[in-house]
């Protein structure tokens, strides 16, 4: 017996599998997190430059893999087992080992998080290519999330392929129809920048993003054209709840913006495990 055998015959081995796999990855996000979006600065830095025709500064090499993750604070390399996620950070006690600043409290979330999303799609969908896209799905949507709350960035390195993606796995019917993909990706995209277009025509300003556009047209490549309706509708509750939260309770300016692709993203994740669900029981609700 192999051990994808094994796991296909054993639930919880599968559910624990996915949870520690999912913890793992969850550490490699926080650094995609970070280390992303300094990236493309770079990289439009030099696009900029060569356009100028002026020098390009040389810098070293710095990529999701060099150099090694070192502590902002007093660039002490961490080890292997100062990164092991979520149990490192409990033994440090949330400081550096070397000038012990604290450690940011959302690289152990993000790990936790990653652990039981990936956990719950192996419990939700079981064994085979539902639960492991599922996996991948929530990975990227963790790092939208985090890399739109610090920049108000959605980039395209991840949400393009996540568009491709989505159509490869329905390609199989994994989650929904290869054509219910694609009109997924189409209305998705087009949802949002009619609402754009009409915004800024009424304001005179830009509403959101062009990079909200791609995730929702993601997230209609994975869950299919049906379930756009209810993704705009949870990320917009939701988005709306926490934005008056935040202008009330904790003074948040009104002309600072709040990004939107985490809400899409949450609004995504809730449709993932409980669309049909949800849907099912609003259409039986009409009827009654």
């Amino acid at each position: 017996m192999t051990f994808l055998d094994l796991l296909a015959s054993s639930p919880p081995l599968f559910i624990g599998t996915c949870v520690v796999l999912g913890l793992l990855v969850g550490s490699f996000l926080n650094v995609v997190i970070h280390r992303l979006p300094k990236m493309m600065e770079l990289a439009w830095r030099s696009q900029c430059a060569e356009l100028n025709e002026t020098q390009v500064v040389e810098t070293a090499r710095y990529n999701l893999i060099v150099p090694r993750s070192a502590c902002p604070h007093c660039n002490h390399e961490i080890s292997a087992w100062e990164n092991i996620p979520v149990i490192s950070y409990l033994l440090l006690r949330g400081k550096c080992k070397a000038c012990h600043a604290a450690i940011s409290l959302r690289y152990p979330m993000i790990e936790a998080l990653s652990g039981v999303l990936c956990g719950f799609a192996a419990a939700h969908f079981g064994f085979g290519m539902a639960a492991i896209g599922a996996c991948l799905l929530i990975w990227a949507l963790l790092a939208l999330t985090a890399i739109d709350f610090d920049t108000q960035f959605l980039p395209d390195d991840i949400t393009l392929p996540l568009i491709w993606l989505g159509l490869l796995f329905n390609l199989n019917n994994v989650y929904i129809s290869l054509p219910d993909a694609v009109l997924g990706a189409i209305c998705g995209y087009l949802a949002l920048w009619l609402v754009y277009w009409l915004f800024k025509l009424i304001t005179g300003k830009e509403g959101m993003g062009y990079g909200d556009f791609k995730l929702l047209a993601a997230l209609g490549a994975w869950l299919g054209w049906q379930m756009l309706p209810l993704i705009i509708i949870l990320s917009s509750l939701v988005g709306a709840v926490v934005g008056i939260t935040l202008i009330v309770a904790l003074k948040h300016g009104r002309n600072i913006p709040i990004p939107f692709g985490p809400y899409l993203a949450g609004g995504g994740l809730i449709a993932l495990f409980w669309g049909q669900t949800l849907t099912q029981n609003y259409l039986q609700l009409l009827g009654s």
